[in-house]
């Protein structure tokens, strides 16, 4: 891996790699295959099969649009990273603060994901993960890791941090 010092080890590996690939992923999903009636039938767990008629082209239109912010996420994460990484290779303040600018968006986006996701759940399905689908813990579950791994970030935990210091030393 090429050297970040804003975003090292795990947190390099995650935020850099990982999570745009997780978020690119399902947009290629709902666009091609296995579609966007699949990916409409996803959204809630259900033991029925996929319908086979197509979606209404309402329906259809905003499961592409949730496509599209789903690739504007993964860009966003991937292209600005590597901006700050690559313009900003000796200053590790600004590389920081932009590093962190954007964690501190995508942890708003972490907690709105999953209160949306889990208020759209039916109840009897809202406080069951087992019975959840592999979509919902990706929306739910996953969300919760990305989320706390954000926190340990701004924490500095297992990392140094030039900005955003868990502990301010005095002199």
């Amino acid at each position: 891996m090429t050297n970040f010092p804003a975003l090292q080890g795990f947190y390099q590996l995650l935020f850099l790699y990982l999570e745009p690939i997780s978020t690119i992923l399902p947009a290629l999903m709902s666009w091609t295959f296995p579609g966007a009636e699949w990916f409409h039938h996803q959204l809630i767990p259900s033991s029925a099969p996929v319908p086979t008629a197509p979606l209404d082209p309402r329906t259809h239109m905003m499961v592409w649009q949730l496509g599209n912010c789903y690739l504007l996420l993964g860009l966003v994460s991937s292209l600005v990273f590597r901006a700050a990484r690559d313009s900003l290779p000796k200053d590790t303040v600004a590389q920081e603060r932009i590093v962190g600018a954007l964690l501190a968006a995508l942890a708003i986006a972490d907690v709105t994901h999953i209160a949306a996701t889990f208020a759209g759940l039916p109840a009897d399905i809202r406080y069951a993960p087992l019975a959840w689908n592999p979509m919902t813990h990706g929306n739910i579950s996953i969300v919760v890791v990305l989320f706390s791994v954000r926190i340990a970030w701004f924490l500095g935990i297992n990392r140094t941090s030039y900005y955003f210091a868990a502990h301010k030393k005095t002199a």
